[in-house]
């Protein structure tokens, strides 16, 4: 399994996920992959409150995880995912620390481990028929919108001028830069703010603000680096995180937090199924009996990382931008990708680093990525054709959707509530499929929404074009 081919193609042939090249190119493509995956990566984990150096460390872990599983056949790196990031803040409204929500997290990647499984032995048609794209999109779309409270209270006060400005700069980022730039314009967007509220500090001194609801603005740089001088260069991480848990911590396991989260291993499941079709796709290999060993390899890798304090991981799609641009396909590149994320990870200067990124660039980079997370959403449904004229569709989830945005809740007596994100994405399943089992019976047709079953959000259009039409 750990043999390469060593190929030496001409200028725009691909190499296979079982070839590489010289060790010296392999190398300096696994670097590109790491600079791809980077911004996002220790991003979300201090969005949601946890150690930056422990998450990317469990990355670079959890990618040859991943890759073992899935036998070398799946080029993928698992970074940081953004799908329990508002289920984690739910958690922390509700009064939960750092070890809930990694317990949470765990709970979420085993039942993800028990779905690749079940996927692996069952065929993935299973998981399509209970989560078809109208209810995946649904999903998808209420993780994003829950967030966005986040951003307008916690983040967005603390330099709302910083965090407009370093939001601009991501836009247009993201839509002129060529290329490679395009696709990390979250980590160039980081940079620009960091050196934006240096220079505010600079010239225009402290500034008195504070994020989060209750606290009182006091006076203070944008910008700061204490511990910068102290922290060694390598070792692994510690410390303590903002709410007093150690950085390195054991998981704390509640029913009513683990509610909280499980709608985002639906996110995953589109997440892992979109991205083996799209590998397969620019491959041409068949991927399709890896489906399950990649959800249940992310499964094993989440549960993995936050028994230790780490962050969720899923595939990444800003690595498939790299292999698209590159068409490198080797997984080589990707063990090298995931040596470097060790050795970051075990920098503690680097954590200090990360830890010193100024609240109101993270108030403009969450700003334009909750927005993604949510729009995602619509793709799904835009991709795979879901007419709402459809009451399985319009009706079935409405009332989900309104739920969890607006963060109804549901008191089931002695202290036990759902909300949220959890009630929402129940409410959408349960009603979906008990419309579309009226259709059935009234001969209205499939609950698909007119495309085969198994189509995903980032699957490739049919040879004609016609994405999403009448089988």
């Amino acid at each position: 399994m750990f043999k390469w081919e060593v190929v030496d193609p001409a200028p725009g042939e691909p190499v296979g996920a079982r070839q590489r090249l010289r060790w010296g190119k392999t190398a300096g493509l696994g670097i590109q992959h790491v600079v791809a995956m980077f911004g996002a990566t220790f991003v979300f984990p201090v969005v949601m409150g946890l150690d930056p150096n422990l998450a990317i460390l469990f990355s670079g872990l959890c990618t040859i995880l991943f890759l073992v599983v899935c036998k070398n056949r799946v080029p993928s790196y698992l970074g940081t995912s953004a799908a329990f990031v508002g289920g984690v803040a739910a958690i922390r409204a509700m009064g939960g620390d750092s070890a809930d929500v990694t317990g949470a997290i765990m709970v979420a990647g085993l039942v993800l481990l028990a779905v690749g499984v079940f996927v692996h032995f069952a065929g993935p048609r299973m998981v399509h028929a209970v989560l078809p794209p109208a209810v995946t999109g649904a999903v998808v779309m209420l993780i994003g919108f829950n967030l966005a409270p986040v951003v307008a209270s916690v983040y967005w006060p603390v330099d709302q001028w910083t965090a407009l400005l370093t939001a601009t700069f991501l836009v247009l980022a993201a839509v002129l830069f060529p290329g490679f730039w395009g696709r990390i314009a979250v980590f160039l967007a980081l940079v620009f703010g960091f050196l934006l509220s240096y220079l505010f500090d600079v010239l225009l001194g402290p500034i008195t603000s504070c994020g989060g609801d209750g606290c009182t603005p006091e006076p203070h740089l944008r910008v700061g680096f204490d511990g910068l001088a102290e922290a060694a260069w390598f070792g692994l991480p510690s410390g303590t995180l903002d709410d007093g848990v150690p950085a390195v911590h054991g998981p704390s396991v509640s029913l009513v937090f683990v509610l909280l989260v499980l709608p985002g291993v639906i996110a995953l499941v589109a997440e892992n199924l979109g991205h083996v079709k799209a590998v397969a796709e620019m491959t041409g290999d068949d991927l399709d009996p890896y489906m399950g060993r990649a959800l249940g390899a992310d499964g094993a890798a989440t549960a993995l990382a936050s028994m230790f304090g780490g962050s969720p991981t899923t595939t990444y799609a800003e690595n498939i931008g790299v292999m698209s641009a590159t068409r490198v396909y080797s997984t080589a590149a990707y063990y090298v990708a995931a040596g470097v994320a060790i050795v970051l990870g075990l920098c503690p200067k680097f954590g200090v680093l990360v830890a010193a990124i100024p609240g109101g660039v993270l108030g403009g980079i969450t700003l334009v990525l909750y927005g993604m997370i949510s729009l995602v959403g619509a793709k799904i449904w835009v991709e795979n054709g879901v007419d709402f004229a459809e009451p399985r569709n319009l009706v079935g989830l409405a009332a989900g959707m309104v739920a969890g945005i607006g963060g109804v809740a549901l008191d089931l007596g002695g202290g036990f509530e759902i909300g949220g994100i959890a009630l929402g994405t129940i409410l959408v399943i349960v009603y979906f499929h008990v419309v579309a089992l009226r259709d059935r019976r009234v001969g209205a047709g499939p609950p698909a929404e007119g495309v085969p079953a198994g189509r995903m959000e980032t699957e490739a259009p049919d040879q004609d074009g016609e994405a999403g039409r009448k089988p």
